[in-house]
């Protein structure tokens, strides 16, 4: 232990240091205690009496004496280094260990021996805590969501399993196509479920879901995919869960359309095309068919239920519909720009 030095800095240095409502330390070229903040001693339970003359590693019971805390303090000392948030474990015998943040500054000095550093002491045990506890529970919510999501998903697959079983059943045919259109409904919001549940939370790829999708409305509606087949482009987009359900209603409402009426010849081959991309300025999905084509005469034209959701959906998401007959076939665009 070194005896206080001979030449202390002046009165109202040491008033400073003492007063600091942040715990500090001023040390000399051996690295001994010149002055302490009560904050310090207060905080780290030492006595203000038996603070001052000592050597920084031997404050306490030796938890200061850290070899690399030394070795970087010996090195600011010289000059040749400075401790920037500089963080440490304080363990302590039989009391709790504390997390600590430390900044270090030479301060100006005459020479060699009139070098002085003051040490700031930062006690973030409970800011620490605190976010431990926070990620835990972030965590927590995360997998309380993800089981949540796979249970609507699967909840949603039982509601389309008995809306096929009901569709088998009905003798009206009108009847059997709305359970069947139900059905791929309910299919649409299943499929985007089980994205949700697999992926990260509130981040759906459109790519995937879309794929899925269309996948899961052709197995149940197409009855050759030699002859018909459904391709879906769509760039690298993610979107918000509640954009992407109304997305998958669009499309599935489109392609159950095109399906229906795009085809009437069984016998040759068609496509339906789901194309999405995005930019800063905007997104566009498309869907468009090389079937038939739209119908000419007026009644053909009345809208529909399909038509009157996708309208709907639409203006949710501050979109236009823009449906051109592309002869042969049928293309249904709807954009999205953002306003500046």
């Amino acid at each position: 232990m070194s005896s206080a030095p001979s030449s202390l800095p002046n009165s109202l240095g040491i008033a400073l240091v003492i007063s600091s409502a942040t715990p500090l330390l001023l040390l000399d070229k051996d690295l001994c205690v010149e002055a302490a903040s009560r904050s310090f001693c207060t905080a780290f339970e030492l006595d203000p009496a038996k603070v001052v003359g000592v050597e920084l590693c031997a404050l306490g019971n030796g938890e200061w004496s850290a070899p690399q805390l030394r070795s970087l303090l010996r090195a600011t000392m010289a000059g040749n280094a400075a401790i920037e948030a500089y963080e440490m474990d304080l363990v302590r015998a039989g009391r709790p260990t504390l997390c600590l943040i430390l900044n270090a500054h030479l301060l100006d000095h005459d020479g060699a021996d009139q070098r002085r550093m003051a040490l700031a002491v930062l006690d973030v045990t409970d800011v620490r805590k605190a976010r431990k506890a926070w990620a835990a529970a972030e965590r927590e919510k995360d997998v309380l969501l993800r089981e949540l999501q796979h249970r609507v998903a699967n909840s949603l697959q039982i509601i389309a399993s008995v809306l096929m079983q009901s569709a088998r059943r009905v003798q009206s045919d009108e009847a059997r196509l709305h359970l069947h259109d139900a059905h791929h409904r309910v299919m649409s919001i299943a499929t985007l479920q089980r994205q949700l549940s697999a992926g990260t939370p509130g981040d759906v790829k459109l790519g995937s879901y879309l794929n899925d999708l269309c996948e899961s409305i052709g197995a149940s509606m197409i009855f050759d995919h030699n002859l018909t087949r459904i391709d879906v482009i769509v760039d690298d987009s993610s979107t918000s869960a509640d954009v992407s359900v109304s997305l998958g209603l669009i499309v599935t409402e489109l392609v159950i359309n095109a399906l229906k009426h795009a085809f009437p010849d069984p016998a040759k081959a068609g496509c339906i095309t789901v194309e999405y991309w995005s930019r800063p300025t905007g997104w566009k999905l498309t869907v468009s068919d090389n079937g038939i084509g739209m119908p000419p005469d007026d009644e053909a034209k009345k809208p529909g239920l399909g038509t009157g959701i996708v309208d709907a959906l639409s203006n949710q998401l501050d979109a236009t519909v823009i449906v051109t007959d592309t002869a042969p076939g049928t293309r249904v665009a709807i954009t999205h720009l953002q306003k500046v």
